[in-house]
């Protein structure tokens, strides 16, 4: 309980330390450096215990004091709400928090104290506190060099490095808090730190753009928190349930229980940016890179697929896992069809942020074992790759000024260290044998077995452009052109130390991912539903991926082999005239001098946002509405 303790207590710590640190040099370099360092060896203590010891863990079954802590800390962010909502003129946000607190006030101080365990450890904590610990400290440590060079290039901006760094640790408390709460309210509490930490990091530039954007994420998560209050009031009031293993427990085959579970459902599709609530998460871009980084991996978003996926069991086979898998299902096909269109670097990761929890969200939402695992590996790996990428794409924008993708063309020559990690980041997305790929194979087939072909066809053709977008950005980065010069690489160590420590993972991951399975995932799965789950991947799978895995290494060695010690022989394109000898101008048929450029085709007549975005959100929206009266009016009548 001590390290549990620890892990939740500690960034809020440092978050208060970090604060009142006020000038940048080493000092606050060091502080950063040594949090980090705490909570990784925090977290993989933990984890090794847990490992060891095989069995889940319940704590505190009587926890009064800090139940009122709690509340006071609830009436504490709806008043900094307050504060920003008339400061901004934003009344819509402070009408959203006075009522969720003041319901969740009314059920904490009205009736009888209800007692239960208030912290649960299993193997899905074990899973995400490694994602939190781990991911989530290597982006601080990248911020700190980060950061530096930010706002060394954006001179226009108040340099507030110490609310940025102390907000960075508030997240990764709060996370933390979240995945050991087994309590209702403190899931809540929790649940509601995080979103006011990404308004406040979205906010970070104070323009005009940002606060809109940081508003907009305000009053989505504040939505899906009042559906999150409106549970927990109906649980403890007409169900008197207080936990939320034992509220999934008792909800599988009762109706009376679809009510609390599609409120909590829809809590979930808002913090995980499902459509229509995909624009905040796409607004986020205006926040430094750190910002996208955090929220897209290790935390904001990840808490909304975590309660998800905690909610499997309850969703399966009814009208409440139909609106989790139709909302999951068309996000991931529309916003991969979205990506497509976008040139710009971080949009591109937006969008397909986006499109892969959405299939994470499908996974939860049809509630088979098979499903559940593809959704837990698809978040482990995502987190791992989508930091990656977001990270590498910042210290690609700070060493050339840009972070379009056209313009990294030839960065294989220009910036070879950077284009090697992104290479990384790239092939865990959708390159076998990385684990994306495999977890979709899993979905696929859970989709199959559950018999819904709207999902089949949503999985095969959003996969099919991941592959398009995907594949357009690796080219890019791996095109030769004559005559490219190299250019300086400004990154900074703190920046290489968490882009090749993440790369590592990257590939640690893909080795280990099926003693991962068998030893984490698979036992988790079998506490979840109860029963002795088969191995998903089977030895033969296991065989191909791992001879899958050598070919990826050995190839590049065996080209450089066959080609050691040839003369190199250059090869002049064709461009439809005189190669005028830099593969970058010809002469036409008319002797004129042209400029050649290269360019990917992005679609946007086709698939770009003036097209499908509305009708998307329209789409989606009805979903979500018709679903949620049906499921709700069925349990009530």
């Amino acid at each position: 309980m001590e390290v549990i303790a620890f892990l939740i207590c500690f960034p809020f710590a440092a978050a208060l330390v970090l604060s009142m640190m006020k000038q940048h040099g080493k000092p606050r370099k060091y502080f950063i450096f040594a949090s980090c360092i705490a909570i990784v060896a925090a977290v993989l203590y933990f984890s090794a215990g847990a490992l060891i010891s095989g069995k889940n863990t319940a704590y505190l079954t009587d926890a009064r004091a800090l139940d009122t802590g709690i509340l006071v800390g609830e009436f504490a962010m709806m008043a900094l709400v307050i504060y920003f909502g008339f400061k901004f003129k934003k009344h819509y946000v402070s009408l959203l928090s006075i009522a969720q607190t003041a319901l969740i006030a009314w059920v904490d101080l009205s009736g009888p104290e209800t007692e239960g365990s208030h912290i649960v450890a299993d193997k899905l904590t074990v899973i995400m506190c490694l994602i939190i610990g781990v991911v989530g400290t290597l982006i601080c440590v990248y911020a700190v060099g980060y950061m530096k060079d930010y706002h060394a290039h954006h001179t226009e901006f108040r340099d507030r490095r110490a609310f940025f760094f102390a907000m960075l640790f508030v997240f990764l408390g709060a996370m933390f808090g979240l995945v050991f709460s087994s309590s209702l309210t403190w899931i809540y509490f929790f649940w509601e730190i995080t979103s006011l930490c990404s308004f406040l990091l979205i906010g970070y530039n104070r323009t005009e753009q940002a606060i809109r954007n940081s508003f907009q994420a305000l009053w989505m998560n504040l939505l899906g928190g009042l559906g999150f209050a409106v549970a927990i009031a109906y649980c403890e009031k007409q169900l008197h349930v207080t936990e939320l293993e034992k509220m999934v427990t008792a909800a599988v085959g009762k109706p009376e229980f679809l009510i609390p579970v599609v409120l909590l459902a829809f809590a979930g599709l808002t913090k995980s940016a499902q459509m229509p609530f995909s624009g905040w998460l796409l607004g986020a871009m205006v926040a430094p890179t750190p910002t996208s980084a955090l929220l897209h991996s290790a935390t904001m978003v990840k808490a909304g697929v975590y309660l998800l996926v905690r909610l499997a069991p309850a969703l399966a086979g009814n009208m409440a896992g139909t609106m989790v898998t139709t909302v999951g299902g068309f996000t991931f096909f529309v916003t991969s069809l979205l990506a497509i269109s976008q040139s710009d670097g971080k949009k591109v990761l937006a969008y397909s942020t986006i499109s892969n929890l959405g299939l994470i969200t499908a996974c939860a939402g049809v509630g088979r074992h098979e499903a559940v695992w593809a959704g837990v590996l698809l978040m482990m790996f995502h987190a791992v790759s989508k930091s990656l990428m977001f990270l590498s794409v910042g210290a690609v924008e700070n060493n050339t000024g840009s972070r379009n993708i056209e313009d990294m063309h030839g960065l294989v020559v220009r910036l070879p260290e950077l284009a090697f990690v992104m290479i990384i980041g790239i092939a865990g997305m959708f390159l076998a044998p990385f684990g994306m790929l495999i977890s979709k194979w899993a979905a696929l087939k859970a989709f199959v077995d559950s018999k819904s072909a709207l999902l089949v066809v949503f999985l095969v053709f959003g996969s099919a452009s991941t592959l398009f977008y995907w594949t357009k950005w690796l080219g890019k980065l791996v095109a030769m052109i004559h005559n490219s010069e190299r250019l300086p690489n400004t990154t900074k160590g703190s920046e290489w130390f968490s882009l090749v420590s993440q790369s590592f993972i990257m590939v640690a991951l893909c080795i280990s991912f099926p003693i991962v399975s068998s030893g984490l995932v698979e036992p988790f799965l079998s506490d979840m539903f109860h029963d002795k789950v088969p191995a998903v991947i089977s030895s033969g799978n296991t065989h191909i991926m791992l001879m899958m895995l050598c070919m990826i290494m050995i190839l590049p060695l065996a080209v450089r082999f066959l080609t050691f010690g040839k003369k190199k022989k250059v090869v002049m394109s064709y461009m439809g005239g005189v190669n005028s000898g830099d593969d970058r101008t010809f002469v036409n048929s008319f002797g004129q001098k042209e400029d050649m450029y290269l360019a990917n085709w992005y679609m946007e007549d086709y698939f770009g946002e003036k097209k499908l975005l509305k009708p998307s959100l329209v789409l989606s929206s009805a979903a979500i509405v018709v679903l949620m009266i049906i499921v709700i009016g069925g349990a009530v009548s």
